[in-house]
């Protein structure tokens, strides 16, 4: 195994928006390039990890998968006294599911080098990439059976999200803790393919479904890979973050 030091983060890390200015559309395959060190550099922007380094062909993202924001899912937990916070959002149907947050040891092992994938594969229930603060992305249904999120959606807390039956708090839709703290056009996160998830603003406007391929995404220069890069974004209509599966081949998740 090769554990590389994140390095020079003040320097090489910031949270930027996906930009077209000045640069010509890019190959759909293009990963965006970069040393070892690039990447990591890329990937410690996820601040909710507990280790980031890379194995062999693989960036491993190490997390206990909490929020690090308030929520009313903290409720008779060891985090209440800090973290409990009642809802507040603007949902008038919102109620509090049953679950309540836990934490995990959460392995992410995404590729080291994204590429687009053959044969496209499908997203399934649980955990299919990771958001900046540690948090893990679900796709646009509710278990156990690849139902719609109509009614699983009013038991969304005031940051868009909620815990599962074993208490893996995680976003189906935008989260926006992080789009209020970092932007509507940032840099949200990964899928389990590598690629980038960004927020649902892009050149000062919001994303609508039609600039989009069917897997939720496009290719283009972005702040954070200059070189261009085929990226999801997260848009406020089903699907939300992810179509019809994974652009690249997707890697594992372990708890």
């Amino acid at each position: 195994m090769r554990k590389l030091l994140l390095i020079g983060i003040g320097a090489l890390v910031f949270f930027g928006a996906c930009n077209k200015e000045d640069s010509t559309e890019t190959e759909s395959g293009n990963t965006g390039g970069g040393s070892e060190t690039d990447v990591l550099a890329i990937y410690s922007k996820i601040y909710g990890a507990s280790d980031v380094y890379i194995d062999g062909d693989y960036v491993v993202i190490e997390t206990a998968g909490t929020p690090d924001h308030k929520s009313p899912y903290y409720l008779d937990t060891q985090w209440e006294s800090s973290l409990y916070e009642a809802y507040n959002g603007s949902n008038a149907g919102f109620h509090l599911n049953p679950n309540r947050i836990s934490e995990f040891s959460m392995k992410y092992k995404i590729p080291l080098n994204p590429a687009e994938a053959s044969s496209h594969e499908a997203t399934s229930l649980g955990s299919m990439g990771i958001a900046l603060n540690g948090v893990a992305f679900y796709n646009q249904y509710a278990g156990p059976n690849n139902q719609p999120l109509t009614d699983e959606i009013n038991s969304f807390d005031q940051y868009n999200g909620h815990p599962q039956q074993q208490g893996n708090y995680h976003y189906h839709l935008e989260p926006t803790y992080l789009t209020v703290n970092n932007g509507q056009d940032a840099l949200m996160g990964f899928l389990l393919d590598g690629f980038p998830v960004y927020g649902p603003m892009e050149n000062g406007a919001l994303v609508q479904e039609s600039d989009l391929d069917d897997y939720h995404g496009h290719s283009h220069v972005t702040t954070d890979y200059p070189d261009g890069i085929y990226h999801y974004h997260i848009t406020s209509v089903d699907p939300y973050i992810n179509g019809n599966g994974y652009y690249g081949t997707p890697g594992t998740v372990t708890q």
